[in-house]
């Protein structure tokens, strides 16, 4: 039985080759993320961990980007204030947790922008296929704040210590082939090419047993929720504590206006 169609709020998902889903998110052009749109991923990722049409699954996006990063708008009608409590928690955090519980491997096409959070979004898939065009931006410490996503664990865990830091404490940006050299990114191919060279990696990854593949997937990845969870309690704390402070202001002002922060230390 095939992969059944369905949606899942701007979240679409598709049988993309034998025992390959597609799961392609539907904000063109810039697919900004919220909490809705990661409950939808995640939601889609356990029903597609209990199909066994399903072997692999491939996060794809519509549009020019894979992922500009978080939406700003409208977040407190959406639970979504970036002051919520320490206490309190964030929602995003709880959903995006969830998205690395998923049984099955995946694959992410990305094209042009992954930023801030939408980096934190390509780094849950367990491969990356992307082009000269792509971009890899967490540009947090330009903003006076610090990552999320669960990228403190996530990143470090695939390139090292020391070249996350590099990335995190310059806030530079990365092109896809930057992010090639140092393993960000597995496989770089035209930009036409990165859906069907990332359904292609799925549908190799498809062809084998899926237990065994399963099982080793697991044995690999480990206890990767419960360490993105670890990762996403302490950033949501120094996020609550740092986005109170006059250089997370003078960030967001200074990103915005395109030059660089008159940061103080306050």
């Amino acid at each position: 039985m095939p992969i059944q169609e369905t949606k899942y709020g701007d979240l679409a998902v598709s049988e993309a080759a034998p025992f390959v889903a597609l799961c392609e998110i539907q904000r063109p052009p810039n697919n900004f993320f919220d909490v809705e749109l990661i409950k939808s991923i995640a939601e889609a990722f356990e029903n597609l961990s209990e199909d066994p049409a399903c072997r692999a699954i491939v996060l794809a996006a519509e549009g020019k980007h894979f992922c500009a990063g978080a939406n700003f708008s409208n977040r407190e009608e959406r639970g979504e204030r970036i002051d919520m409590s320490q206490e309190q928690g964030n929602p995003l955090y709880f959903e995006a947790v969830r998205t690395f519980d998923c049984k099955k491997p995946i694959v992410a096409a990305v094209q042009g922008a992954a930023v801030g959070g939408g980096f934190g979004l390509a780094m849950m898939p367990d491969f990356r296929v992307a082009c000269a065009e792509a971009r890899f931006t967490a540009n947090f410490v330009k903003l006076g704040f610090t990552p999320g996503f669960g990228l403190t664990h996530t990143l470090p865990r695939l390139i090292g210590e020391q070249a996350a830091s590099m990335i995190f404490l310059t806030g530079r940006r990365l092109t896809g082939e930057q992010a090639k050299e140092i393993g960000i990114v597995d496989q770089l191919v035209s930009l036409e090419e990165v859906r069907p060279a990332a359904i292609a990696l799925a549908a190799e990854i498809a062809e084998n047993a899926p237990l065994a593949v399963m099982a080793v997937r697991a044995a690999v990845r480990g206890d990767i929720a419960q360490k993105v969870k670890e990762a996403t309690d302490r950033e949501h704390a120094d996020q609550h504590r740092l986005q109170k402070t006059n250089d997370h202001k003078e960030g967001v002002k200074a990103v915005a206006e395109r030059r660089p922060g008159n940061f103080t230390g306050t």
